[in-house]
C-alpha cells in the first residue's frame, strides 16, 4: 500500500482551535438532523435507513455514529430540535399574538392547511406521522410527542380562556374540550388531504370549523 504524504490525521485536528472544531461538529449534526427529517417526512421513519441518511447528507458512517448512537436517538433529536421549534413558530406564536382566540384559531388552521409551504398536502403533518408510526412501539417517542401535543394544547386552551375573560368567548365554553376538538379535527383532515393529494380536501372542514367557532361567541 502506498504511503500517504499527508500529515497524520490527528495532527490536522491539533492545529484547529477546539471552538472551530465544535462549530463544525455542531453544523454537521444539524445537517444530519435536517436532511434526515426531510427524508423521514417524505418516506416515513421506519422505511428510512441510516444508510439513506448518510447517502443524502454525504457524511461518513463514523460521523453519523459520533453524533447519534442509534437511529432512535437521532429520531428523538429530530422531535426535540426540529419539530419543537417548528411547533413554536408555526403553531403556538400565532395563537399567543391574536387578541380574539376564535379568529386566531381559524386563521391558524387556514394558514397551516392552505398557505404553509413547508407542510405538504401529500405528506401530511410530520408530528402526526411520527405519532401514528412510532408511538405504539417506542415509549420514548410517545413521551416526546405527547409533550409536543400538551404544549400546543396548553397554549390553545389558555388562549380560549383569555377570550372568555375579554368577552370574545361565552363563559360556559369548556376551553379544554374546544382545544381537543379542534386539534383532533386538524390531524384528521390532514389525512384526508394525503388521500386526495389536494388542498381542496381541507375546505369543507375549514368551513365547518368557522361555523363551530361562531357558536362559541
Amino acid at each position: 500500500m502506498k504511503a500517504s504524504n499527508s500529515p497524520p490525521f490527528f495532527l490536522f485536528f491539533c492545529k484547529i482551535p477546539s471552538s472551530i472544531f465544535m462549530k463544525k461538529a455542531e453544523a454537521t449534526r444539524l445537517t444530519i438532523l435536517q436532511k434526515a427529517f426531510e427524508l423521514i417526512y417524505v418516506n416515513g421513519y421506519q422505511t428510512t435507513s441510516i444508510d439513506d441518511i448518510i447517502a443524502t447528507t454525504q457524511v461518513t458512517k463514523g460521523a453519523f455514529y459520533y453524533h447519534f448512537k442509534t437511529k432512535d436517538e437521532m429520531g428523538l433529536a429530530i422531535i426535540n430540535e426540529i419539530l419543537k421549534p417548528i411547533l413554536t413558530s408555526s403553531f403556538i406564536e400565532p395563537l399567543q399574538s391574536e387578541q380574539n382566540p376564535l379568529d386566531g384559531i381559524y386563521n391558524l388552521m387556514y394558514d397551516l392547511l392552505m398557505k404553509n409551504e413547508f407542510l405538504k398536502v401529500e405528506y401530511g403533518c410530520p408530528a402526526s406521522n411520527f405519532t401514528q408510526e412510532m408511538t405504539p412501539w417506542n415509549a420514548d417517542f410517545n413521551n416526546a410527542l405527547n409533550e409536543l401535543t400538551k404544549q400546543w394544547t396548553k397554549v390553545m386552551t389558555a388562549s380560549i380562556e383569555r377570550g372568555k375573560k375579554n368577552g370574545f368567548v361565552r363563559q360556559d365554553v369548556n376551553a379544554k374540550q374546544v382545544t381537543t376538538f379542534v386539534m383532533s379535527g386538524y390531524w384528521g383532515i390532514r389525512n384526508f388531504g394525503k388521500l386526495e393529494n389536494s388542498r381542496k380536501a381541507y375546505l369543507p372542514w375549514l368551513k365547518q370549523l368557522k361555523n363551530y367557532l361562531n357558536t362559541l361567541k
